[in-house]
């Protein structure tokens, strides 16, 4: 199935309050972060979540990012991070990539977080648009439903 052809995401059944969440957004490409922002807070907007955003420069402060927001003490129940890293000429993307999805996964596990990746890794600019606007397959609101997933987990097991 091509992403223009995957069905538009839905917000699962979550039991008990309104979650509250922080998106992390790394708008080096806005156009793209900021579509896939405005489908995740579409789809968060269903069950009512209360959602916090915070800008950081780019992919490599994304896992920093949400370290800080859990040693900060405030309380959330969700995170979502949003982020694009386009394949260039040298060997930066490969480091970029690898250090900024190992970070979030060490924080998440580490702290036992409710975490909903979208950091695109894509070869063109066209490949981050396709992923990240309102037709089709959004990797922002995809990520929303992730997190929500994990919060609805989460509540059924603590």
């Amino acid at each position: 199935m091509s992403t223009a052809d995957a069905p538009a995401a839905r917000a699962p059944e979550l039991k008990g309050p309104a979650p509250k969440i922080l998106a992390i957004s790394a708008p080096y490409y806005k156009q793209v972060v900021d579509g896939m922002l405005d489908s995740a807070q579409q789809l968060l907007a269903q069950v009512k979540a209360e959602v916090t955003v915070v800008e950081v420069s780019g992919a490599f402060e994304l896992p920093q990012a949400l370290s800080i927001a859990v040693a900060s003490g405030k309380l959330f129940d969700g995170y979502i991070v949003l982020g694009c890293v386009v394949r260039g000429e040298t060997d930066h993307y490969e480091f970029i990539c690898t250090s900024t999805l190992d970070g979030l996964l060490n924080v998440a596990t580490g702290q036992a977080l409710c975490l909903g990746t979208a950091v695109l890794t894509v070869d063109t600019l066209a490949q981050a648009v396709a992923r990240s606007h309102e037709t089709g397959s959004n990797k922002g609101a995809e990520a929303a439903v992730a997190c929500l997933k994990q919060i609805a987990l989460k509540r059924a097991l603590v």
